[in-house]
């Protein structure tokens, strides 16, 4: 299995080379990667999604802007995502366009809901209407399953029902998807599949409310970092990660109507760790004796304990994870170091890409 990122990447730039893709949510940490991933291996992108979420973002440090189509729209504008849908006729879509933060969810429950919820309708309904999508992707979340804070990984066959407004709305968005996968796709003209991933951290992520972002701003200013909750246990994954993947089920599905279906994404178990575990990593990785304090701020309800089981996955796809926790703080670090310098972060995307799918020219 070691080899499989390797062997992926040069299936991917056969199978992509020239294929129309449209990614929604191109414009936020995760589509960024996915965006320039695609555009590595030869795909022709096209992107919907509001301005970036943060500022600075990758997307415009990279200058993603100048390498794409970037349409700048809401996910709640059926008319508009259906005008764009009509125009680029997608052969492939991903789907990333969400609300993402667990806390801006009780701030902003009824936005969540219109987003995660109605904007996957909205997607899924343009497909339908435009036969010339033959793989559907909708990426969502480890939270959309029940959470009884068991030991063990959740399986694909476990009941969904997110506690928060956002992971219950992510909930939602998978029911919406097998319900227009049944009652539209039957044919087996478009496949569909949903992915749910665990936590991921990389160069590039400037959002609020999530730990690494936040040891990377008390770094910068020479200040401790705080952690709200250093116990709750999360699985940790560099983003490259399950973004292989999500390139690997919908090229799989396209070729192969059997290869849709519901797959978890996520580290083997060792890279389970407690929020306090990872600062740890992160101190560690950075240098320059920083340290980290506990802060429990009894905020809003969230998971203590969640993990996944992968097993699904690695069976149907031979996937094994090529980086642990430990490095994928390391990258995380090493990319923004170069940030913090001045160098070409287009180019350092490239490279950290490159790095991840073996690439001979990078002796990794």
């Amino acid at each position: 299995m070691t080899e499989w990122t390797k062997e992926m990447w040069q299936e991917f730039r056969t199978f992509y080379k020239g294929k129309k893709v449209l990614v929604t949510g191109h414009t936020g940490f995760k589509g960024s990667w996915l965006v320039r991933m695609l555009e590595e291996a030869g795909a022709a992108v096209t992107g919907y999604s509001l301005e970036p979420p943060t500022d600075p973002s990758l997307f415009y440090v990279a200058g993603l802007h100048n390498t794409m189509d970037s349409v700048i729209g809401d996910i709640r504008d059926l008319p508009h995502l259906m005008e764009v849908f009509e125009r680029t006729q997608p052969e492939l879509v991903f789907h990333l366009a969400a609300q993402p933060i667990v806390r801006d969810s009780y701030k902003e429950p009824v936005y969540t809901y219109e987003t995660n919820v109605m904007g996957t309708v909205h997607v899924l309904e343009c497909i339908r209407k435009n036969p010339c999508v033959k793989s559907f992707l909708n990426v969502t979340t480890d939270k959309v399953y029940e959470n009884r804070e068991w030991e063990y990984g959740y399986r694909e066959c476990d009941p969904l029902d997110g506690f928060d407004p956002y992971s219950n709305s992510k909930s939602c968005s998978e029911l919406v998807t097998h319900s227009y996968a049944k009652s539209f796709f039957a044919d087996g003209h478009t496949a569909v599949s949903t992915s749910r991933a665990g936590n991921v951290i990389g160069g590039g992520d400037f959002a609020n409310d999530r730990i690494i972002p936040d040891c990377i701003r008390a770094a910068t200013a020479g200040r401790e970092i705080v952690v709200r909750n250093p116990y709750s246990t999360r699985p940790y994954q560099l983003v490259l990660e399950p973004l292989a993947i999500y390139m690997a089920i919908a090229m799989k599905q396209y070729e192969d109507m059997n290869f849709q279906g519901y797959y978890n994404v996520g580290p083997d178990d060792r890279d389970c760790v407690t929020t306090g575990e990872l600062a740890d990593l992160f101190t560690a990785a950075w240098g320059g004796g920083i340290t980290w304090v506990n802060r429990y701020d009894g905020g809003p309800h969230e998971a203590n304990f969640l993990k996944l089981d992968c097993s699904k996955i690695k069976k149907t796809f031979g996937w094994s994870p090529r980086y642990g926790v430990k490095e994928a703080v390391e990258k995380t670090v090493e990319w923004t170091k170069d940030y913090l310098a001045g160098e070409d972060m287009l180019a350092v995307m490239d490279r950290q890409i490159r790095e991840f799918f073996r690439e001979e020219r990078y002796h990794v």
